[in-house]
C-alpha cells in the first residue's frame, strides 16, 4: 500500500478516507463533504478538498498545510479554508510568508481561528461544531452535525387538515432537529468525553487510542496528552455511539497485535462497535 494513498472506511451513508498513526500522520477526510480533519503531511487525497479542520499544530497533524496551499495554487483552485486553534494562526501565517520568500510566489490562503462551541456551516443540512480537548498545546475536536426539519413534537397526532390550518394562521409547525453525526478528536486525554454532552451521543466517534497494553501505562499516556485503551473501556457503557473508531494507535503495535489486544480486552457486548481505522 502506498502511504500516500490512504484507506477507506464507511458506515451507513458516511464515507471516510485517510491515515492515522501516532506521531507519524493523521488526516481523516470525508470526501463527499469536501473536508478533512487534520492534514498530516498533505497527501494527494487531500488536495482537492475545500475545508480543513485542524485539531492542533503538531507536525503529524498539521505539517501539510503549506503543501496543500501550494498545490491548490499550482492547479488554480480557490484557496482552501483552514480552521485552526487561534494560537496557531500567527505562526502558521509566518511560515507561509517564509515559504513565499523561498519560492518567490505569493499565496492565497485563509486561516480561521477557532474556539470551543464555534459553528461553521458546510451546506444547508450540515455544520461543524468545535469542542475542547486536552493535549499539551491548544487543541480541539470537531463534530459534524446534521439538521432536519420535522413536525413539532406537540403537533403529533393532528390531522393533515389541522396542520394545514395552523400553517395558514401563520404558525410554524416544524422544528429543526440537530443530530451529532460524526465526532473527531486529534490528540487528547480522555476528559474530552465530558467536555460537551453531544460527543458521547455522536453516531460515529473517531477518537485516539494511542496505547493499548501495560508496556505504556495510563500515566505514560496522560504525560503526553494521550488516551490509553484502559481509560476508554470503563466508559463504553456511557458512550452511545453506534461506532467507535480508534485512530492514532502507536506504531509499536502491528495490526495483528492491535486486533489481538482489543479482542482480549474489549467486553464482548461492545466488540461489534469498536473499529480500528484501516489506514495507518
Amino acid at each position: 500500500m502506498s502511504v500516500q494513498a490512504g484507506e477507506s472506511w464507511s458506515y451507513q451513508k458516511y464515507k471516510f478516507h485517510g491515515l492515522s498513526l501516532s506521531g507519524i500522520r493523521t488526516a481523516i477526510s470525508m470526501p463527499e463533504l469536501s473536508l478533512s480533519f487534520d492534514v498530516a503531511q498533505g497527501y494527494p487525497y487531500l488536495l482537492n478538498l475545500k475545508k480543513f479542520f485542524i485539531s492542533h499544530g503538531h507536525l503529524d497533524h498539521a505539517a501539510g498545510i503549506p503543501y496543500i496551499i501550494s498545490q491548490k495554487a499550482m492547479t488554480s483552485q480557490n484557496a482552501g479554508q483552514f480552521y485552526m486553534p487561534g494560537s496557531l494562526v500567527e505562526p502558521m501565517t509566518n511560515i507561509m510568508r517564509e515559504w513565499e520568500k523561498i519560492e518567490g510566489h505569493q499565496y492565497k490562503f485563509e486561516f480561521i481561528p477557532i474556539k470551543a462551541d464555534d459553528e461553521f456551516s458546510l451546506n444547508q443540512n450540515n455544520y461543524v461544531k468545535v469542542f475542547p480537548t486536552t493535549h499539551r498545546i491548544e487543541s480541539y475536536g470537531f463534530t459534524l452535525f446534521e439538521t432536519a426539519k420535522k413536525l413539532r413534537a406537540d403537533l403529533h397526532g393532528l390531522s393533515q387538515d389541522e396542520i394545514v390550518n395552523l400553517r395558514r394562521q401563520g404558525d410554524e409547525v416544524n422544528e429543526i432537529h440537530h443530530t451529532p453525526a460524526v465526532s473527531f478528536t486529534g490528540d487528547t486525554q480522555i476528559e474530552f468525553l465530558d467536555s460537551r454532552p453531544w460527543i458521547k451521543k455522536s453516531k460515529i466517534l473517531i477518537m485516539e487510542a494511542t496505547y493499548l497494553d501495560n508496556k505504556r501505562t495510563i500515566a505514560n499516556a496522560r504525560e503526553w496528552g494521550h488516551t490509553h485503551i484502559d481509560e476508554i473501556i470503563p466508559r463504553l457503557d456511557e458512550i452511545e455511539s453506534e461506532q467507535i473508531v480508534l485512530i492514532h494507535i502507536s506504531s509499536r503495535y502491528p495490526n495483528h497485535e492491535v486486533e489481538r489486544i482489543l479482542k482480549h480486552k474489549i467486553p464482548l457486548e461492545h466488540q461489534s462497535r469498536i473499529v480500528i481505522f484501516p489506514g495507518r
